[in-house]
């Protein structure tokens, strides 16, 4: 049984969603799922949880450090009721696996009922995940379906939930290479993580 499950007699914990990723950088796509999942779901809260090393994309390309990611994630977020930055996986230190961050939240609140929300895309190659077996029996899955693209099959093992948002056609990618262009990306990035980036210095050399 997943935690936070329906146990006769049982308080009923905290609904958590978790949202992970690299966020290189983050932007308004990461924050319309997280704000929806929220609402959508009745979550109590959603983490945007950084990656320390993103495994699966780190053999591939350099990834900004995991410490500027994580604040300028916290600067996106900072007054959006229900969302938080998480560095759980930074302060673990190695290489990122979701199945290690929900055993760790598991438990710090045993009661609580996770959500694992991600995007359909990612939902079709949960199979290359890190002991997956194990993330399926301790989550509830949330698929991310955008607008404009036909939802995929839900993927078997797993209990999961979908959520449709509007069709955001934006990348971090494409992001990155306008900031190193200095090509504008208001809107596109909420503006008081535009502002932690360019303190940083962040991306003008990433082309």
């Amino acid at each position: 049984m997943a935690p936070g499950a329906d146990v006769p007699g049982a308080l009923p914990g905290p609904r958590v969603g978790i949202l992970g990723g690299t966020f290189d950088p983050v932007h308004i796509g990461h924050l319309v799922a997280a704000t929806w999942a929220r609402d959508a779901l009745a979550l109590d809260r959603v983490i945007l949880m950084v990656a320390n090393d993103p495994w699966q994309k780190s053999t591939r390309r350099q990834v900004t450090p995991a410490e500027d990611r994580y604040a300028v994630v916290a600067a996106a977020v900072e007054g959006v009721p229900g969302l938080e930055p998480g560095r759980m996986e930074i302060d673990r230190g190695g290489p990122s696996y979701t199945v290690d961050t929900v055993r760790a939240l598991t438990d710090l609140e045993p009661t609580s009922c996770l959500h694992l929300i991600v995007g359909a895309d990612v939902a079709s190659d949960l199979g290359t995940w890190h002991d997956v077996d194990a993330l399926a029996s301790l989550v509830r899955l949330v698929i991310v379906d955008r607008g404009g693209v036909a939802p995929s099959a839900d993927p078997p093992g797993w209990q999961v939930e979908r959520l449709r948002i509007p069709a955001i056609d934006i990348s971090s990618s494409e992001l990155r290479d306008r900031l190193a262009a200095r090509s504008t990306v208001d809107y596109l990035i909420p503006d008081p993580a535009i502002r932690c980036i360019l303190r940083l210095g962040l991306y003008a050399g990433s082309r």
